[in-house]
Formats: structure tokens, sequence, C-alpha cells
């Protein structure tokens, strides 16, 4: 599992934390909330060992995740950001008067829920997904053009075939018009022998 811990907090006030390892995850995490300076917006990660500590602080609301080294920084930074705009959009302004753990009995489900989705969907990250359908676009854009070419092909042979009737019907005309004149003449011909 790519992400094992979460949490959203207000400044150092923890509001809503979900772990899905038993790890010292929450102490370093406090640790960190403590040390983050000032009340500026950021996006800053942290080593501890095999694992990355992503901070995201936007608008007085901190939102942190655990992460193994293998999940690099694009995931996670969208984890953090889609838990930011959920609880925004889930608590409002009862973010700013909140107590700590006020919101955990409700919001830890989402966080294991976003957890799990970021951490074994591949259709979480959002430029893999992308690369995935434009590989598709490409192979159908491939198809289309091969069905082009034939189409091409098809219509160089048709318009050979064409060239090639319009020959046969000149020649055709040419000879017909040679044989009426001959047929005309010997008709002549016969009326001035009879």
């Amino acid at each position: 599992m790519a992400i094992l811990y979460a949490l959203v907090a207000r400044g150092s006030v923890m509001l809503a934390e979900f772990t899905a390892a038993s790890t010292n995850a929450s102490a370093i995490a406090r640790q960190i909330l403590d040390k983050i300076p000032g009340d500026n917006d950021i996006n800053v990660s942290y080593s501890q060992d095999r694992y990355i500590f992503h901070v995201k602080r936007t608008d007085g609301l901190t939102v942190l995740c655990m992460a193994d080294e293998s999940a690099g920084r694009r995931i996670p930074f969208a984890f953090l950001e889609d838990i930011h705009q959920r609880f925004v959009r889930t608590y409002g302004r009862a973010i700013f008067s909140a107590l700590p753990y006020g919101m955990n009995d409700e919001f830890s489900r989402v966080l294991s829920q976003q957890m799990e989705y970021y951490s074994s969907d591949p259709n979480a990250d959002r430029i893999n997904r992308l690369k995935g359908e434009m590989g598709q676009v490409r192979n159908v854009m491939i198809e289309n053009i091969d069905k082009v070419l034939e189409r091409g092909d098809r219509l160089e042979l048709l318009v050979d075939k064409t060239a090639n009737m319009q020959g046969n019907t000149f020649r055709f005309r040419k000879q017909t018009r040679r044989l009426r004149n001959t047929v005309w003449w010997r008709n002549v011909k016969l009326t001035y022998a009879f």
C-alpha cells in the first residue's frame, strides 16, 4: 500500500486522522505540524526512514500523509489535494472552530477510502491515466490512417480502371466510326452497281 497514514489539521490542532498500519506516524506528524513555519500556503515533503511525509497547507488547513518512497510525489499530492477539497466541501466554515478530533468519526472513513483508492487504483494517477488514454487514441488514429491508406489504394485502382475504360471507349468509338464508314461506302458502291 502506497499511502499509509493521513491527517487533517488546523494549525497544530488535529481534526481527523486515519492510519492503515501500526507505525509511529502520528507522533512524527505532530512534530512536523509543530515545525511547519508560519501560515503560508506550502507543499513540502519530509523523509523519515523509508517513508515520506507529504504536507499541503492551504488557507490555514493542513493535510498530511505518509507514503512509501515508491509512491513518488505525484500520487500523494493528488491525494492531499482531493482530501483538502472534500474536507472543505464537507465542513465549510466549521473547520475554524472545531475541537481537536472533532471531525474524526465521520472523516476518518473518507480518509480510509481515499487512501485505498490512491494506493491501489491505477486511475488515481492522472498522468498515467492520460498516458493510457493517449495510447488508446494513438491506436485508433493508426487504425484510421491504415483504413484511409487502404481506401486510397482502392481509389487508385478505381482511377486506373476508369482510365482504362475511357481508353477502351475511345478505341471502340473510333472502330465503330470506321466500320460505319466502311459499310456506308459499300452501300454506295452497291447502289451504283445496280
